[in-house]
């Protein structure tokens, strides 16, 4: 059975019958993981090898692990700073800042490819203009090209970790300051002000070979009056066409309040397929995810599912055990600690 076009969570911190019974689902992809789905290292392990001993091809494990605010996994594993640090060690010291930014991904991706986790969705790839209230540290400066030597480098480290990366939030969530989980954000600036701004990031990452790109649930009016997620202009006709990405293109979450502008699950489920995703997220919604799963008809495409396995993680990862006997890895991770960290959590 192939990856379907689904990605999906699960209830708790082992699969119980009705999780199973979504995962062997057709339509069913990819699983993302939360902050409720974690106890410790070893419950951990056993959730992603029951996960991935539901389907072969084995479905797609995500989490949203970036740093700072947004680590679902803490006991255990190493504490990632806000991405913002990293911007402010740019502003003096460039070469330490990529330096520590590879370190970064490296033990980010080492720590969860251990485990059996695929992905996470990362870099933040939105300019910090210092007014959103979702993005804020998340972000790694208002530079463009510092957020793309950044994001660069930590995209080395997660690939010398064994991940590929995810850059979001497509074609930049900082300008706006309402938060799409619970509002319609709107940019009304102008097409070639968001070009020559916020979308150069993505582009340049682009250009260096990014593996995957999640939109933004935000409308931009003087583009389209659809959110980013929903529009074929934004995905197929400047994602794809102008600036040549060929790699994954994953909605947010069908269950945030920007969504619900799409219409019904399956409704918007539909828009953002045809827009021009490859998979679309629905979390934290087991009731509408079954209603998604019973409605949705979507035959998805070779090339879909092409794009798609290039996001299994890298085989046989190191264990844990290896990395803190690694010198280099323990090395990192003493060096990243001296980097300031931000307690707490954010749902993204």
């Amino acid at each position: 059975m192939s990856l379907g076009p689904v990605m999906l969570d699960v209830v708790g911190t082992e699969l119980n019958a009705d999780d199973v019974r979504r995962l062997q689902h057709p339509l069913v992809g990819g699983v993302i993981l939360f902050k409720r789905n974690f106890i410790n290292n070893i419950q951990l392990d056993a959730l992603t090898a029951s996960i991935h001993a539901v389907r072969t091809p084995p479905l797609l494990i995500a989490v949203d692990h970036e740093g700072g605010r947004v680590q679902r996994f803490r006991e255990g594993f190493t504490k990632i700073p806000a991405m913002r640090e990293f911007g402010k060690i740019w502003d003096s010291n460039p070469k330490k800042a990529k330096e520590l930014a590879t370190e970064a991904g490296w033990i980010l991706a080492a720590e969860l490819r251990a485990h059996g986790i695929d992905f996470s969705f990362t870099p933040v790839l939105d300019m910090d203009y210092g007014d959103s209230l979702v993005i804020g540290d998340r972000a790694f400066h208002l530079n463009p090209q510092a957020i793309s030597d950044l994001a660069f480098a930590l995209m080395q480290g997660l690939k010398k970790g064994g991940m590929p990366a995810v850059g979001k939030h497509f074609p930049g969530h900082g300008f706006v300051v309402a938060d799409s989980h619970v509002s319609m954000p709107i940019d009304d600036r102008a097409f070639d002000q968001i070009a020559q701004h916020d979308m150069q990031p993505f582009r340049m990452l682009i250009d260096d070979g990014i593996q995957a790109i999640m939109p933004a649930h935000v409308i931009y009016p003087k583009v389209d009056d659809k959110p980013a997620g929903f529009s074929p202009r934004w995905l197929q006709k400047i994602l794809r066409e102008r600036l040549g990405f060929n790699g994954v293109i994953f909605s947010d979450d069908l269950s945030m309040e920007a969504a619900t502008a799409g219409g019904d699950v399956t409704t918007r489920a539909l828009a953002a397929l045809n827009a021009g995703c490859d998979m679309v997220l629905l979390c934290n919604q087991p009731a509408m995810l079954d209603e998604l799963l019973a409605n949705l008809k979507w035959t998805i495409s070779a090339q879909s599912i092409s794009r798609l396995a290039r996001m299994h993680g890298q085989k046989n990862p190191a264990s844990l055990d290896v990395l803190h006997e690694n010198p280099a890895f323990v090395k990192a991770v003493h060096q990243l600690a001296q980097v300031g960290v931000v307690e707490g959590e954010l749902f993204v």
